[in-house]
């Protein structure tokens, strides 16, 4: 497959921010992407606008407050979903198709049991949450990332383990949690299937509270995967830090047109697609 043929559908809903950079950003790398209501693909639209999901070989859920973020960031959204989308979602992950959950996008898929499926592709019930900050309130600035990931993620395959990338942090509710009676063991499962994609640090790469992990989430963990490494939450934007211009130090020596560090997480995505196929 060339890249002008893949094709990505950037997922919306009511409340939902950055489809319009998410969606021009893989057209600039050269895909095929679409803006998509939920609706169109669960068939509550005119016939003219109907979408299948099997049709496309990437799916992302951005950023926002979908729904109004009500009962809990994502919960509304997953449950749209999971109503209507089961099974075409079950048949999506398992063919190998990699999903991109952005900030609120990753809340949805914590919330919709396809992070960090452990047990199954898509879990009945959560399994982990994204709780309210620490500060207890929203939290936006640049944030340094470790990356963990052992070369499963197909989102990051650009990148290698110990990587250092900055993306920006814009939400309330980023504070990765396990269930705390199985706390420890749920973090060695996801050490050891190599789920852990970033953790916040500080400048120097370090772990670090806050400001530099600025939610207080378990272990600082940022972004996980699932176990085939093909579903991919990351709560900072990499959307935010596209370009260098998007960068807070972009006026000290490097071209401002120039990459930035975000861009990885698009290309690798769109590499292993084309790897795949």
């Amino acid at each position: 497959m060339k890249r002008e043929d893949v094709r990505v559908a950037v997922l919306l809903l009511e409340g939902t921010n950055c489809e319009d950079e998410s969606a021009a950003y893989f057209r600039l790398l050269g895909a095929q992407a679409e803006k998509i209501h939920l609706k169109q693909f669960t068939g509550e639209a005119p016939p003219e606008f109907r979408r299948r999901l099997a049709d496309y070989d990437i799916l992302m859920i951005p950023g926002g407050f979908a729904n109004g973020d009500y009962v809990r960031a994502g919960a509304i959204f997953a449950a749209r979903m999971k109503s209507k989308l089961a099974g075409e979602l079950e048949d999506f992950v398992r063919s190998g198709r990699p999903v991109l959950g952005v900030c609120n996008g990753f809340q949805v898929l914590v919330e919709a049991g396809m992070l960090p499926a452990l047990g199954a592709t898509i879990a009945a019930t959560p399994e982990a949450v994204l709780a309210t900050n620490d500060s207890a309130h929203y939290e936006c600035r640049p944030s340094y990332l470790k990356h963990e990931n052992g070369g499963s993620c197909a989102f990051t395959r650009r990148l290698k383990k110990g990587d250092r990338v900055v993306f920006v942090s814009a939400h309330g509710e980023g504070k990765f949690l396990l269930p705390k009676e199985r706390e420890k063991e749920l973090l060695k499962e996801l050490a050891a299937n190599d789920q852990v994609v970033f953790r916040y640090v500080d400048e120097g790469g370090r772990p670090a509270g806050y400001p530099w992990c600025p939610n207080g989430a378990l272990d600082n963990i940022a972004a996980l995967c699932n176990r085939e490494g093909n579903v991919f939450g990351v709560q900072p934007h990499p959307e935010r830090a596209f370009f260098r211009y998007l960068h807070p130090d972009w006026t000290r020596g490097a071209d401002p047109d120039a990459a930035g560090d975000g861009r990885v997480i698009f290309e690798s995505a769109l590499d292993f697609v084309m790897a795949k196929s």
